[in-house]
């Protein structure tokens, strides 16, 4: 299960914290994120990026599906294909974008440049792993739609 987690100056802000904030708002730096995205975010990304080749309920059966070269994975038999365990860190680099695959190797886009630079700690295979919010989210989703 993906855990995430805020920093704790976000959780119980104090004087000194609400403080640091409003300056760091002054000085240009950006605000970090105050609520963790959930699977209900990780649905919305995934029906704006994902659907159209993935489907609806993630099956590998959008409308595009017919016209790759090689039909979208089912996205519900993640955790099936791995032996009973969602795949987490595996399915991070894929859609980030895999640094060993070349583009030309997949057909599936990187998506890293549709995510913001603001990153959030996920909890993936025991280490807080700084992510950007809507991977984050979709990672979620994805965990949650598991057959």
């Amino acid at each position: 299960m993906i855990r995430t987690s805020t920093l704790g100056i976000l959780a119980k802000p104090t004087a000194l914290g609400a403080l640091l904030l409003a300056l760091a708002a002054c000085n240009g730096v950006p605000k970090p994120i105050q609520v963790m995205p959930d699977r209900t975010d990780g649905a919305s990304f995934f029906a704006q990026n994902c659907a159209s080749c993935h489907g609806d309920s993630g099956r590998g059966d959008g409308p595009r599906a017919k016209t790759l070269p090689q039909r979208p994975t089912d996205l519900t038999q993640l955790s099936t294909r791995n032996g009973g365990d969602y795949p987490a860190a595996r399915t991070l680099s894929y859609i980030y974008g895999d640094p060993e695959k070349s583009h030309l190797a997949r057909v599936m886009p990187e998506f890293s440049s549709a995510m913001s630079d603001e990153l959030v700690p996920v909890e993936i295979d025991g280490v807080f792993t700084p992510t950007p919010p809507q991977l984050a989210g979709l990672l979620a989703y994805l965990e949650s739609i598991q057959d």
